[in-house]
């Protein structure tokens, strides 16, 4: 199975090592003929703003949309769930996928970053998230379950074929989202 990563910016390389040690192939998504090619696509932490950039400039906002239409499943984690939710405080969605809305960097700056273990539904062990600057959920619509809370507020969410993650499970080699994903295509 090909697992694709959208590597325009942020932790690729590291999703990419996650998908491979779930027996992915994982692939670098930079263009839409990329995209084309896989059967799922994580799309990683780092900075929302220059992923919407570097995702327009290289035409992948429509092939995206229209590949999540058709059924592929997607996971976003941190700066990927920015990305994927219909409602962002500052800005403009990019794919306006999942019917959330999401605040930036809600869990504070930088040196705010903390880890912490998670009971995720549908995954049979508990899943290190890594919290670095990481969104909140503001909004929640009808069609999205929340698969996991931390303090109260969800952080992990499903939309039919659309996972989220406040947290980065990457960084740290975590592979429930991963192997949760893959086993939606």
């Amino acid at each position: 199975m090909k697992a694709g990563v959208l590597a325009l910016q942020g932790d690729f390389r590291e999703h990419a090592k996650v998908f491979a040690a779930v027996g992915a192939t994982p692939v670098e998504v930079r263009a839409a003929e990329h995209l084309a090619e896989v059967d799922c696509l994580a799309i990683p932490g780092g900075e929302s703003t220059t992923i919407g950039k570097l995702a327009r400039a290289y035409d992948l906002v429509e092939p995206v949309r229209e590949r999540a239409a058709g059924g592929m499943p997607i996971l976003g984690t941190c700066a990927g769930m920015i990305v994927l939710a219909h409602d962002v405080d500052v800005g403009e969605p990019l794919f306006d996928l999942m019917d959330i809305g999401v605040r930036r960097n809600a869990y504070g700056r930088q040196v705010d970053s903390f880890e912490t273990d998670l009971e995720v539904r549908g995954i049979d062990h508990r899943v290190r998230g890594v919290f670095i600057r990481a969104p909140w959920i503001e909004r929640i619509g009808d069609g999205v379950t929340t698969l996991a809370t931390f303090e109260d507020r969800p952080v992990v969410l499903e939309q039919a074929n659309l996972v989220v993650a406040s947290f980065h499970p990457e960084l740290v080699g975590e592979t429930g989202l991963h192997d949760y994903l893959l086993r939606k295509v």
